[in-house]
């Protein structure tokens, strides 16, 4: 019998090979024939689940994105759990913020592939529609944990909450930028104190 293939499995595999295509030799390199090459599959396999390479670009930009928001949503019910206590809930906070940073092997690589398809968004429309996606995505979220925390009574009084989000994304995307000229330590470090400016005391 032949064997039988998931499509949304393999379309996924084939993502992780333009990831790797990516990282390695940069986005402009991750021809269909390439992405084949790496994937272990024949081109015409490749193209038998993609109608061509701007679709299959897209796909992988979005289940890099998804991935993402995956992990930082899989932190949230523990952290807006009104039951969960502030020390913790400070712990969860720079958990799930510094998914968005390059601290770990697998981070350092998402964020080497983001910065590639967010550079390429700036003349591909396609593209662009997917980072303003996860752009709006991400933020939404920050302002969930901050909102989160303002209820729990752990921010400051008076804070704009509005501002805050901003300010605190502007940061999480400073720090992602500066990767391979700061150590993960030190983004720690620089989320902590800032998070701490935002806290009741």
């Amino acid at each position: 019998m032949p064997k039988i293939v998931d499509p949304e499995a393999r379309r996924l595999e084939i993502a992780e090979a333009v990831f790797r295509v990516i990282q390695r030799d940069g986005l402009p390199q991750a021809s269909l024939r390439s992405v084949a090459d790496e994937a272990g599959l024949a081109i015409g396999s490749v193209r038998h689940y993609f109608k061509g390479h701007d679709e299959l670009i897209v796909f992988a930009m979005r289940s890099l994105s998804d991935r993402l928001v995956a992990r930082l949503l899989g932190h949230l019910p523990d952290l807006l759990d009104p039951a969960t206590p502030r020390s913790r809930r400070q712990e969860l906070t720079e958990t799930l913020l510094g998914e968005l940073l390059p601290l770990t092997e697998q981070t350092r690589a998402e964020t080497d592939v983001w910065l590639a398809f967010t550079a390429a968004a700036k003349n591909r429309p396609d593209l662009a529609e997917e980072a303003a996606r996860t752009y709006d995505g991400v933020r939404s979220l920050v302002r969930r944990v901050l909102e989160g925390a303002h209820g729990a009574g752990g921010l400051l009084d008076g804070l704009d909450l509005a501002v805050e989000t901003e300010r605190l994304a502007a940061l999480l995307d400073g720090l992602a930028l500066s990767a391979g000229r700061t150590t993960p330590e030190l983004m720690r470090t620089v989320l902590r104190r800032h998070l701490e400016t935002l806290r009741a005391t």
